[in-house]
């Protein structure tokens, strides 16, 4: 009997042994996996980064193409049409002088030249195309994506007696009879005509009566408003602007001109691709608007707190000053223009879903002074010709950074001191992911944005600067920006600790088959919400939760978390999960800094 309890024993040891020595095992393959994850994410890195050296030295080529029209002194007045260029400059538009780069843009354009213009928001880029059509013979036709836009902008050439057309979706039969009779004749006074991206891809009529009028020697030259929206790398990708592709083939010979606020040298580069016009004279204004002041607020998590922060900086700050509050949805929009209103506050409220003679009586009224401020989604504003814009509101993020730069850059024109707000708060970037994720670049635009929001040290202006790969010194904000008026040193803060306790809990979630919101992984680090999702051992944070927000928006925008996309009935939801640098983070070793100062 002892025997076999002997037996037994050793059995039970040696299974024992087999276990421990199993479990060392695995415990030695995790410890290596985790290292081969490390290099892994190295190596991709390192990769990324010679992907884009690459790519960058083979822009850096294409773009010496342009040097050889570059060199040309475009900015002369002894072209043969430059007297009459100022005559009509002065007698039809009703303008004195000229802005930096328009006259070597008119130039360009009426030597047949191709032209890409990057100028800020209130630039005069509309000009650049408008003089050029009232004193060539033939059309130019404009591409433009908004009918809003071309509405303001005809609304505009009828004032001054210049003969436009717009042909959408939308324009009545009757109208668009008369416009493609138009075109066909030499004699007629129509200069110009308006066309959506949309119209010019699915109207083979309207293609067909060009090709007709470019080969009666009518047709003058292409305006691409926004062309950025032509490349996917874009913030703005329109599928239908690529069929502008085109036109060069179709109509050899005939200039364009694209023109756009913002373009980072990656797009210039795709779209001179896209449009068939590499090595085309590349004119770019200084983007800095030197009388901008940009701050960003943390926006308040209850809703009455905000809706007060807003009045409040309407009746004081803002008082008797003229504005624009930008808002993400049609509903925010209405709702915050009630609230404005209920507190006595002249607003109006401006979106596509509105019929467009309310709209125009709103724009109006806010025109005229009797509205202090329009309340209105991202759609609005883009053309305005409103001078004395004195604050711009941001009631959520923009949807990248060249959103944000155009959207409060209609402050300002006149050149007097403006101020650009924007309201910050983690939540409203995953409102906004769920619209932008299925863009082949909407997530990266999206947090570039966070990126700036989340800084606390770095001169706002600089931010921007390095976004458009312009040249930036220290002294060239002069203050106007929030952290230079009152500048923070900030502290350096390794926030591998907490990333590491994040996943932890998140480990947990996928053992309970739960997935997590940010504000449900924010409650279970505080201890708080479903017991299942809680894991006792993390200690509760002590900091607020504002910087617990922080922290996942910075382990967000650098790789350490990613959000996770799912379709319900109704909406899409945005979940959090690790992120493809979570092998590094893992390492107890791995630090991941940032400047922030607790609170």
């Amino acid at each position: 009997m002892s025997k076999f309890f002997f037996k037994l024993k050793s059995l039970s040891e040696k299974m024992l042994n087999d276990e421990t020595q199993a479990m060392d095992e695995i415990a030695a393959i995790d410890y290596e996996l985790q290292q081969v994850e490390s290099e892994l994410q190295k190596l991709q890195d390192r990769k990324k980064l010679l992907m884009q050296r690459r790519d960058k030295l083979r822009d850096n080529a294409l773009l010496k193409e342009s040097l050889s029209l570059s060199k040309r002194n475009w900015n002369t007045e002894d072209f043969a049409w430059s007297a009459k260029l100022t005559k009509t400059l002065k007698d039809v538009f009703k303008i004195e002088k000229l802005r930096e780069l328009q006259l070597p843009t008119m130039n360009a354009i009426m030597s047949k030249k191709d032209v890409l213009l990057i100028m800020p928001t209130g630039g005069g880029k509309s000009l650049c195309y408008q003089l050029p059509a009232v004193i060539s013979k033939g059309i130019t036709v404009v591409v433009s994506p908004l009918v809003s836009l071309m509405e303001d902008q005809l609304h505009g050439l009828e004032k001054l007696n210049i003969k436009a057309n717009m042909l959408c979706s939308k324009i009545d039969k009757e109208s668009m009879k008369m416009t493609m009779t138009a075109i066909m004749d030499k004699n007629s006074p129509l200069k110009l005509i308006y066309v959506t991206p949309e119209y010019m891809a699915k109207s083979n009529r309207f293609m067909n009566k060009l090709q007709k009028t470019y080969e009666l020697g009518n047709l003058e030259q292409f305006a691409i408003d926004e062309v950025h929206c032509c490349s996917q790398w874009g913030h703005d990708f329109r599928p239908d602007y690529k069929f502008l592709g085109v036109l060069k083939s179709m109509f050899p010979g005939i200039p364009i001109l694209g023109l756009t606020a913002t373009a980072p040298t990656k797009i210039i580069i795709d779209v001179q691709k896209i449009l068939d016009i590499s090595g085309c004279l590349v004119l770019r204004a200084p983007f800095n608007r030197p009388n901008l002041y940009y701050e960003v607020r943390r926006k308040p998590a209850d809703k009455e707190t905000c809706l007060a922060m807003i009045e409040n900086l309407l009746k004081n700050r803002f008082s008797g000053k003229s504005g624009i509050i930008y808002t993400t949805t049609i509903k925010d929009a209405e709702q915050l223009t009630s609230y404005l209103r209920g507190k006595n506050i002249k607003v109006g409220c401006y979106h596509a879903m509105l019929e467009p003679d309310y709209r125009s009586e709103v724009y109006s009224k806010w025109m005229s002074g009797k509205y202090q401020a329009v309340v209105a989604t991202i759609a609005f504003g883009l053309g305005i010709d409103k001078p004395d814009v004195r604050f711009v509101i941001h009631h959520c993020l923009s949807k990248s950074m060249e959103n944000f730069y155009q959207e409060s850059g209609r402050a300002g024109r006149d050149g007097k001191k403006s101020v650009c707000l924007l309201l910050y708060r983690l939540a409203d970037t995953f409102k906004l992911s769920t619209m932008v994720f299925q863009d082949k670049v909407g997530l990266q635009n999206l947090y570039k944005v966070l990126e700036y929001c989340l800084d606390q040290t770095s001169c706002r202006r600089s931010l921007i600067a390095t976004h458009f790969e312009e040249n930036w010194e220290e002294s060239d904000c002069a203050k106007m920006c929030d952290h230079c008026r009152k500048p923070s040193a900030g502290k350096q803060v390794d926030v591998a600790q907490y990333c590491r306790q994040l996943y932890q809990i998140m480990t947990k979630a996928v053992q309970n088959e739960t997935r997590l919101t940010a504000l449900k992984l924010i409650d279970a680090w505080y201890g708080k919400g479903p017991l299942l999702l809680r894991v006792p051992n993390i200690p509760v944070p002590n900091f607020t939760k504002e910087t617990a927000e922080v922290i996942i928006g910075h382990l967000l925008i650098n790789g350490y978390l990613q959000e996770d996309f799912h379709f319900s009935a109704y909406s899409t939801i945005s979940y959090l999960k690790r992120g493809p640098k979570s092998g590094l983070a893992l390492n107890d070793d791995h630090k991941i800094l940032f400047n922030y100062e607790f609170s």
